[in-house]
């Protein structure tokens, strides 16, 4: 795999220097902010238009809908969606609107298919959008019906994922989004091989900036998660790279200390460590020595104050592995397990009660210090997009 950037190893030793000198990678300087940005409505329909209805985001791993009319359906800040793998192997994202009252023509959360069918009078398309009946047809009156499929979405998969602008007449372009850095450093991971062995979506009361902003800091670990995270995993120590719309930095666990004192030599000290990335506008994708996490945050529909997170794990499938099937599932099982407990007891009720202080009329300014790199990345490239016309 060609390096980007700086070689790992040499980013990884350079939390070693941090930790031996209680130092951190930093942005150069405090940024400030307004508690309204995590309540404002007209804010969040600038941020819904001028982010998601513009910019590509990811909506899922392609293995999530491996076959020919495998779908999911998708509240996305502007849309309800249907996505759905295509007979020639492409994926394609549908409103999920008849286009004769509009009523919703899917409501099952996944599945697979032949066609959609509107509950209200049946009119039925086919996976790729087009209509192939009008009921009664001979009654109705003439329309052209090459003109009254389902609208699409721009749509591309990519390094394993697939990606959705969030407006039909946008164009998308998933490696110029990305920049070629970002680009190269997903193509390297290999990230279409693997298998997306869990997937959950979980609705909470937070702005979804705020949500974003928790899964990028290194700096509350070791208060917010003493008893779970914070055993394994370093605080306020990172390397970091800014790749302008992404960035990428190294955060040490603590496996790592032994070298602290004792020079590592040319040893590789990858499994040392977790390597995270924002990958731009609303996603941190985590890899770990042996598999990745995807964490996505979405902004709901109308409330400012509400959002959806997506965590999934891609990992090996198990025809790849030296496990059996009944051992490699109750190791991800296990993972899985870990992860859900550390969300719901101790990341969920922190930032819902964030939330609710950030609605107090005399909150004050806030700050982000200049050692949350990644904070600061997300929020000048989240007020790049929004400065646009």
């Amino acid at each position: 795999m060609t390096e980007v950037g700086a070689p790992r190893e040499e980013r990884i030793r350079r939390t070693l220097d941090h930790l031996r000198n209680d130092t951190t990678d930093d942005f150069g300087h405090l940024t400030w902010f307004r508690p309204e940005e995590f309540r404002d409505t007209d804010i969040a329909k600038l941020e819904r238009d001028r982010i998601f209805g513009r910019v590509p985001s990811i909506v899922a791993h392609g293995s999530e809908i491996p076959k020919a009319g495998d779908f999911f359906t998708l509240q996305m800040p502007r849309n309800n969606v249907i996505v759905v793998r295509q007979r020639d192997g492409s994926v394609k994202t549908l409103v999920n609107v008849c286009r004769h009252r509009g009523a919703m023509v899917e409501k099952e959360e996944k599945g697979r298919c032949r066609l959609f069918s509107c509950p209200y009078h049946r009119w039925s398309y086919d996976t790729d959008g087009s209509l192939r009946t009008i009921t009664r047809e001979n009654t109705f009156g003439e329309t052209d019906q090459s003109d009254m499929g389902l609208i699409s979405l721009p749509t591309e998969e990519r390094h394993g994922f697939i990606w959705v602008v969030d407006d039909a007449d946008a164009t998308i372009d998933v490696a110029d989004w990305l920049g070629p850095d970002m680009d190269a450093i997903m193509s390297g991971y290999d990230i279409e091989s693997l298998t997306c062995f869990r997937a959950e979506g979980f609705d909470e009361p937070v702005n979804w900036k705020l949500m974003q902003d928790a899964f990028l800091d290194g700096y509350h670990i070791q208060y917010a998660h003493p008893n779970s995270a914070a055993k394994h995993i370093h605080t306020n120590v990172m390397a970091f790279e800014d790749f302008g719309r992404h960035c990428r930095f190294v955060t040490p666990r603590k496996s790592i200390d032994r070298w602290i004192e004792e020079d590592p030599g040319s040893r590789s000290l990858a499994n040392d460590v977790t390597e995270s990335h924002l990958v731009g506008p609303n996603s941190t994708l985590l890899r770990q020595p042996d598999h990745f996490q995807l964490l996505t945050f979405r902004p709901h529909p109308t409330d400012p104050q509400r959002c959806r997170m997506e965590m999934r794990v891609m990992v090996p499938p198990v025809e790849k592995t030296e496990f059996s099937q009944e051992k490699w599932e109750r190791r991800w099982n296990k993972n899985w397990e870990i992860l859900l407990a550390v969300l719901h007891a101790e990341d969920f009720p922190l930032l819902r009660d964030s939330q609710v202080g950030l609605t107090s009329a005399s909150a004050g300014r806030m700050v982000l210090g200049q050692n949350e790199v990644a904070n600061q990345v997300f929020r000048r490239e989240t007020q790049k997009l929004l400065d646009q016309n």
